[in-house]
C-alpha cells in the first residue's frame, strides 16, 4: 500500500485510528523491516540455542536454586523469548512503504510516511525523516509517524505553515521542502556480550 493511500480522510491534526477490531498496522521502511527480521533470525537461530545450551550445562551442576549461572540463564532465556514474540508480532503487522517509490501528482510534494521534511522553526532550519515506530533515531532526525511533530507535518507542502501544539506552548513551523529518497538506516548488529559466540559449553565462562 502506498503511503499517500494509507490515511483515511480526517482533520489535519487529528490522530490516525485503526478500524475497530483490526490489528494495528506497523508502517515501516524496507530497511527497517530487514533489521527486525535480522534480529529475529539472530535470536531464534543463534542466541536462544546458545543460551539453552548454557542453561542445560548449569542445570547439571547441582542445586538449581543456588546456581547463579542457571538462574541468570533462565532469566536471559525469558527475555529472549519475550523479544522474539514481540518481533514476530511487529513483522507480521508490517506494512512496507518505500520512501524512494515515485508518488503521483501532489503526493510527491506533500508530507506522508517516508518523507524527509525541511522546516523552519524559531531556532532555524530543521530536517526530519518520518519513519516507523521501530525505526526512530533522534540523532539522525528519524521520527515516528505517530509522533506529535509528524502529526503536525502530515499532508503539508512547501510554503505551508503548521502548528505544533504542546502542553507548554504552540510552535509555528514553515515547510521549506518535502523530498522522497532512501532513508539511511543502521543494520542490525550482534550485541556485545552475546552468548552465541562459539565456545566450549563445558566452560561457559570462556
Amino acid at each position: 500500500m502506498a503511503d499517500w493511500q494509507m490515511r483515511t480522510k480526517r482533520p489535519l491534526r487529528g490522530p490516525v485510528r485503526d478500524d475497530p477490531g483490526s490489528a494495528p498496522k506497523n508502517y515501516i521502511t524496507p530497511a527497517g523491516l530487514q533489521r527486525l527480521k535480522d534480529e529475529h533470525r539472530f535470536l531464534l537461530t543463534r542466541e536462544r540455542p546458545a543460551v539453552v545450551e548454557v542453561v542445560a550445562w548449569a542445570a547439571s551442576n547441582g542445586d538449581r536454586s543456588e546456581n547463579a549461572d542457571y538462574l541468570y540463564g533462565k532469566r536471559r532465556l525469558a527475555h529472549i523469548d519475550s523479544r522474539i514474540r514481540f518481533l514476530s508480532k511487529r513483522i507480521d503487522a508490517a506494512v512496507v512503504v518505500d520512501p524512494a517509490a515515485p508518488r503521483p501528482g501532489s503526493a510527491a510534494t506533500r508530507v506522508f510516511f517516508g518523507a524527509t521534511v525541511t522546516y523552519k522553526d524559531a531556532v532555524g532550519l530543521q530536517v526530519v525523516s518520518i519513519v516507523g515506530i521501530d525505526e526512530v533515531d533522534l540523532d539522525r532526525g528519524h521520527i515516528s509517524w505517530r509522533s506529535p511533530l509528524a502529526t503536525a507535518l502530515m499532508k503539508a507542502a512547501p510554503g505551508d505553515q503548521v502548528h505544533l501544539r504542546a502542553p507548554a506552548k504552540t510552535e509555528h513551523l514553515e515547510i521549506i521542502d518535502v523530498a522522497y529518497a532512501p532513508i539511511p538506516m543502521d543494520p542490525f548488529r550482534e550485541p556485545p556480550g552475546a552468548q552465541s559466540a562459539p565456545r566450549d559449553v563445558s566452560r561457559p565462562d570462556k
